[in-house]
């Protein structure tokens, strides 16, 4: 190529793109905004967001077998998966208190254990191909159990969920097996301070004897063997106790005789027994300061709180935006204890109510050993504030618009409606209390606010946890009050 034929290609170059570029300049130009500062993002404060959508309820479907299961359908075609969960009226709270662990023990080994018909190496082959899944579990107030499977495999696998929860072999081996798991977290409990921190907390507001407080221990392991299991779960695994909940893409009548078939023939092994009272609350420690000494740590766990309330009480909507205006991001105790006071990496405070027992109101944090007295008080100071001083009208606002916002989201999937449905059922709640929570917190008002915070926070009942460098924490913890030492050593097995 000479250099004419190079000079002519340049130039043919050149007039291609001042054609092209510059046209589509100046076009970009006449669309594009004569204000510099469009497009920039916006101060929050400036966002405008359409209204809240309004909670649905799916159409969904409630009967009882004649052997007393209460059954909830609630079709969702978005996927071809159907999942199941039933609710056990059992729970870790009625389990005797030397035999501590036992209702969790049960649980793990009538899934792990397989059943009478499938032994659980066979069980779980036969879940695995199908990429289902079956579950069971225990909590302090309830029993549960679940299932998940492809639509075209529901069946099969429907008649698997059957057998766990109607024949579990609870074989000998896989007890053991479940006890040395659990020896394992009994040795591993105080490796953390948060963790300790937590079941300390609870056994100060509950008492170490209460099943709300109380923890399984070597001693209270080595009092459980088979028998018990199955005992146990004759006691409350019974169709009367059952509620069952199945949601996905299923078709409704083909289920209905399907579960019909499957669960309506279930009797109870034994007779009805009475039902046993719940076990009473009340709080154990009516305030003082409790110290878990542990010198390898150069920062404070921190929990202080009281006994609470309900879910189903009448000021909970209230109590809820209390809470937010408290332990929000950017609420008080983030604004002033953690951003302005720079004396916490964490601050956090909630009103936790239960369904059927007092729940608790807590207010904590993770703090550097040396600010750990000046973390405390200004914890203080900051709830003392919430009952004296009224909120003002911008954060009444932002912590009703907050909690609304929030408790959209809790029923995004007809699975999660159907969850509260079942658990309002099992607690005897009303079904529409999804909608008396929702009002409530629209009517709440700034006066309301403070009412509540009167009523329910109650500092003269505050006991204070901290788990921390005895040593490190300067000023002492003296200046909150007498302290008190908590051992946290754990109990060796009987046969060390």
């Amino acid at each position: 190529m000479d250099k004419n034929q190079e000079k002519r290609i340049a130039q043919i170059i050149t007039v291609t793109v001042t054609l092209l570029l510059i046209p589509a300049l100046l076009l970009l130009m006449s669309v594009w905004p004569a204000h510099a500062d469009v497009g920039q993002p916006k101060h929050y404060t400036e966002l405008k967001f359409p209204p809240l959508p309004e909670i649905q309820v799916p159409k969904y479907d409630r009967f009882t077998l004649k052997n007393g299961i209460v059954v909830y359908l609630m079709e969702d075609k978005e996927l071809p998966l159907v999942s199941g969960t039933a609710m056990i009226r059992t729970g870790e709270r009625f389990e005797a208190a030397d035999q501590t662990g036992l209702a969790d023990v049960m649980a793990t080994v009538m899934r792990s254990g397989g059943t009478k018909a499938h032994p659980s190496e066979q069980l779980n082959q036969i879940l695995e191909q199908k990429a289902a899944s079956i579950e069971a579990g225990m909590s302090v107030n309830a029993g549960s159990a679940g299932f998940s499977a492809l639509s075209e495999d529901l069946p099969q696998v429907l008649d698997l969920f059957a057998e766990v929860l109607q024949q579990p072999a609870f074989p000998e081996d896989k007890l053991n097996l479940a006890k040395v798991q659990i020896q394992g977290g009994i040795a591993r409990r105080n490796d953390s301070a948060s963790d300790i921190m937590r079941r300390e907390f609870r056994k100060l507001i509950y008492g170490e004897t209460s099943p709300y407080g109380r923890t399984v221990e070597y001693a209270t392991l080595d009092k459980i063997n088979r028998q018990d299991l199955v005992d146990f779960y004759q006691t409350w695994y019974r169709p009367e106790n059952l509620i069952l909940g199945i949601v996905g893409d299923f078709d409704a009548p083909a289920l209905k005789a399907q579960l019909a078939e499957r669960f309506g023939s279930w009797q109870a092994d034994t007779p009805k027994p009475r039902q046993p009272r719940l076990p009473l609350v009340r709080q154990r420690r009516q305030d003082g300061v409790y110290l878990v000494n542990q010198p390898q740590l150069n920062q404070s766990s921190i929990r202080l709180g009281h006994l609470g309330g309900f879910v189903g009480d009448y000021d909970y909507p209230t109590l809820a935006v209390m809470n937010e205006v408290l332990s929000s991001f950017g609420g008080r105790l983030f604004n002033e204890i953690r951003s302005r006071q720079g004396l916490a990496y964490s601050v956090y405070a909630a009103w936790s109510p239960q369904f059927d027992y007092q729940g608790v109101f807590l207010a904590g944090g993770d703090t550097r050993s040396a600010a750990t007295v000046p973390f405390v008080k200004s914890l203080k100071k900051e709830i003392e504030r919430i009952r004296q001083e009224l909120i003002s009208e911008t954060e009444l606002k932002a912590a009703k618009d907050a909690v609304l916002n929030s408790f959209i989201f809790n029923f995004q999937k007809p699975a999660q409606t159907l969850s509260r449905l079942m658990r309002y059922e099992y607690f005897g709640y009303p079904p529409d209390f999804i909608f008396t929570y929702q009002k409530g917190i629209e009517n709440a008002t700034i006066a309301d606010v403070q009412r509540v915070a009167q009523k329910y926070l109650a500092p003269d009942k505050i006991v204070t946890i901290v788990v921390g460098n005895e040593a490190a924490i300067k000023p002492s913890l003296s200046e909150l009050g007498k302290v008190r030492e908590i051992d946290v050593t754990i109990p060796k097995p009987t046969d060390s």
